[in-house]
């Protein structure tokens, strides 16, 4: 197999690829199952997409179904997902001291959406340093609940388990010890667990690439590259918006019974684990239509390039935004922050939107030929495709066929809806010779 000609998005879908075919191929033996029986591959290969794609949904629940060495498998997975194949092969190549060339660089500038090549193994260095200060800080504060809870040593891989399943916006769980798929349901009055999920989640979800700009400017907001204003600006808003959309649509809902506190506690978390973790303090299933609709927006949207979450990126949504505002005002720039966009940004943005919206349409159109409702299919379509692991409790039911098209969105999702499409077309040709112009009329 000659990888030269292999283009960087081809090598990515093809890696992931694997991963995920070997994942399900050691969750298939019988030492990664409790009862120490072999589970159906399929099952097997869709806990390993939903692992290393970073998605949360599960036919299994974690802790009943897997031994220890199966929820050891299902975090390696987890972490190499979050981190990106090649980030992990960089690591171990600078470990053993071997020099990466120019082709290495590209393809890791690729895997983790960094804008220039140069400078990219030095990002990579930051961003495994970041990933093992986040993970660490939260696995500590999170032991603090459960090393009482359950004991030192299950206390602690309790606590490491999460915090890495929260950073990479997993959302793999171990609370079946307590209720099979209950996820943090248990805790949605308890600021630490919560608040320390949450943290893990929206640090995860920014981007590496946000976080090096935040360190390389000192934190400084006029310093601070235009991708990173845009990042942090529309998360924030996303968040707010979102909290104050949950507190009031579920005022007299699900969360009718609690606090004030508890109440904004849980409004929030609402709003943070949709972009993209799977995480949930309250049953999804009994949310009223509007709240599971806000929540599908939010999943729409996802995290920001480069991060662990999915969705169509709070970038991409930030350029659609603007580009529609500057139709509507009839201006003929489209502006960000006081910054002009290039048209090939605002033409990628739209373009990946809509490969998004057409495979979230054929996943919706699958599910529902398997006698599954419309509500129900779209919120799960859009949970897989946008690397969520949010459920409103259909996936265990799911038929061969559609677990299939779940694995496949979880994928698209994690390597990129576009770079899917891109690695399994050839690239076009640009000539010197262009078609006349033609007029249509649009809108």
């Amino acid at each position: 197999m000659n990888t030269k000609r292999w283009s960087a998005t081809q090598i990515l879908s093809f890696g992931f690829a694997m991963l995920i075919l070997i994942g399900g191929l050691l969750l298939s033996l019988p030492i990664a199952s409790r009862s120490g029986l072999e589970i159906p591959f399929l099952n097997a290969l869709f806990t390993s997409a939903s692992a290393t794609c970073v998605t949360g949904l599960v036919v299994y629940d974690t802790w009943t179904q897997f031994s220890y060495f199966g929820q050891a498998v299902i975090l390696l997975l987890i972490q190499i997902g979050g981190l990106g194949f090649m980030a992990v092969a960089i690591l171990f190549s600078l470990a053993v001291g071997r020099r990466i060339g120019l082709r290495e660089r590209s393809l890791l500038a690729e895997a983790v959406s960094s804008m220039q090549v140069g400078g990219v193994v030095r990002l990579v260095r930051r961003m495994l340093i970041g990933t093992a200060l986040f993970e660490g800080i939260g696995a500590l504060l999170l032991a603090i609940r459960f090393v009482p809870m359950f004991g030192a040593g299950q206390g602690l891989w309790f606590a490491v388990f999460h915090s890495v399943s929260a950073f990479c916006n997993a959302g793999f769980d171990l609370m079946g010890v307590r209720s099979p798929f209950s996820s943090l349901t248990s805790f949605y009055d308890d600021p630490l667990i919560i608040l320390t999920i949450a943290g893990l989640i929206i640090a995860g979800g920014i981007g590496f690439v946000v976080w090096n700009d935040l360190i390389e400017s000192r934190f400084h907001f006029k310093n601070l590259h235009l991708h990173t204003r845009a990042v942090l600006f529309s998360t924030l808003a996303l968040l707010l918006i979102g909290t104050a959309a949950f507190a009031s649509l579920e005022y007299n809902g699900t969360m009718r019974s609690m606090n004030p506190g508890t109440r904004i506690l849980s409004a929030f978390f609402q709003s943070v684990t949709p972009r993209t973790a799977g995480f949930n303090s309250v049953d999804i299933a009994s949310l009223s239509d509007g709240s599971k609709f806000v929540t599908m927006l939010l999943m729409f949207i996802g995290a920001a390039p480069g991060g662990t979450g999915g969705g169509i990126k709070v970038t991409t949504f930030a350029v659609m935004v603007a580009s529609i505002l500057a139709q509507l005002r009839a201006r003929e720039d489209v502006n960000l922050f006081h910054f002009r966009l290039e048209s090939e940004a605002i033409r990628r943005a739209f373009c990946g939107a809509a490969v998004y919206l057409v495979m979230t349409a054929g996943g919706i159109l699958i599910l529902c030929a398997q006698e599954q409702s419309l509500t129900a299919a779209a919120f799960e379509t859009l949970s897989a495709i946008g690397t969520v692991g949010l459920t409103v409790g259909i996936t265990p039911t799911l038929q061969a066929l559609s677990r299939i098209a779940i694995i496949l969105l979880m994928y698209a999702g994690r390597v990129g809806s576009l770079t899917v499409f891109m690695a399994v077309t050839r690239p076009g040709h640009n000539g010197k010779l262009k078609n006349p112009v033609g007029k249509i009329i649009a809108g």
